[in-house]
């Protein structure tokens, strides 16, 4: 076995915490199962790597082992990378049967035309998701293998879930390999981006409740109550005002928790308004707009606001559409008037 890849092993096993080594070595299902009872899983986590790295030798391990193991490490602990969502699109609407291994074989072809020292594996899962690892190299240079790209992709769904390496230069050439291997013609990034590989998905495929509309503030019930006390009357007016917010609230947000987003930017293209004696402008030219969000938990930060006091309710559309514009980040370039009546200059 190569230095380089008994190295590699030993490195992710030291990553992984030590009572969970034997369950990410049970789905690598590298190891047999005599050697897997042989492993003492008390001792150091150095010791421990010693030893699987010992039964891998015996088992002639290679690179794609080694970029498999890495692999499942990720899917376990997903959440330490960030991850970015891209979204394809197709020139026309035509449903067309997936075939993973053709998928597979277009996907290499193609980065490999491009740059012949790469390492590429792929893993599926259950819920229809493609793993890919690509480790880069350069002309010169065998791939480095500490700092790969990881992409995820949905068969049959346009989404693709990105988290890259610190080369952004390789960016084009492995968008260009997920269009041509997925039949599509162009893929954008949606400007979403989480640790949170889980709550990007459930926003692009949209599997959680979010109402995305503006509403208007309902009349208060119960007019005809007149206590005469009034502290009762203002004890009265800041519950039922508590009540309309956690109802306006729940319609725009949903009962449930929030997907975690990080971070989303969108671009609005409006035009500016103004009085025409004030001579602002002397040509008619659409106002322009980059728009960013960032929080640790973005969408439950939008939904504390109105609760905490910093926000009237509802909220303004341009903060609770976030996920709506990403998904359909292809019309927003094109869209106008993008801005709500009260964003536009009188």
């Amino acid at each position: 076995m190569d230095e380089t890849v008994a190295e590699y092993i030993r490195r992710t096993v030291l990553k992984v915490p030590r009572d969970e080594i034997k369950m990410m070595l049970q789905k690598w299902d590298f190891l047999s199962k005599a050697q897997l009872q042989s492993l003492n899983f008390h001792q150091t986590k150095d010791s421990i790597s010693q030893e699987v790295v010992q039964f891998c030798e015996e088992n002639s391990a290679d690179i794609k082992q080694a970029a498999l193991l890495d692999i499942i490490y990720n899917h376990i602990y997903q959440n330490k990378k960030m991850w970015s969502v891209y979204q394809m699109k197709k020139s026309g609407e035509e449903l067309e049967c997936f075939d993973i291994a053709d998928f597979k074989k277009k996907f290499k072809r193609r980065l490999r035309s491009a740059l012949k020292n790469v390492t590429i594996t792929f893993k599926e899962y259950e819920d229809n998701a493609i793993w890919i690892r690509v480790a880069w190299g350069t002309p010169y240079k065998k791939p480095n293998q500490y700092k790969p790209s990881y992409i995820v992709y949905h068969s049959q769904t346009p989404y693709v879930f990105i988290s890259a390496s610190v080369l952004r230069s390789n960016m084009p050439l492995l968008c260009q390999a997920l269009i041509v291997a997925s039949n599509y013609h162009d893929i954008r990034e949606m400007e979403l981006r989480s640790h949170c590989l889980n709550s990007l998905k459930d926003i692009v495929f949209k599997r959680y409740s979010q109402n995305f509309e503006t509403y208007t503030i309902k009349p208060l019930q119960g007019g005809n109550v007149e206590p005469e006390d009034a502290d009762l009357r203002i004890v009265h007016e800041n519950r039922s005002e508590k009540e309309r917010i956690h109802s306006l609230n729940e319609e725009i947000f949903g009962s449930g928790p929030q997907p975690k987003l990080e971070f989303a930017q969108y671009r609005l293209e409006t035009m500016f308004k103004s009085d025409p004696k004030m001579n602002v402008l002397d040509k008619k030219e659409p106002f322009r707009c980059l728009v960013k969000f960032s929080s640790p938990h973005l969408l439950e930060s939008l939904k504390s606001l109105a609760p905490a006091g910093m926000a009237d309710a509802p909220l303004s559309p341009l903060l609770t559409c976030i996920p709506h514009k990403a998904r359909n980040y292809f019309k927003i370039r094109e869209k106008k008037d993008l801005f709500p009546a009260s964003f536009v200059s009188p």
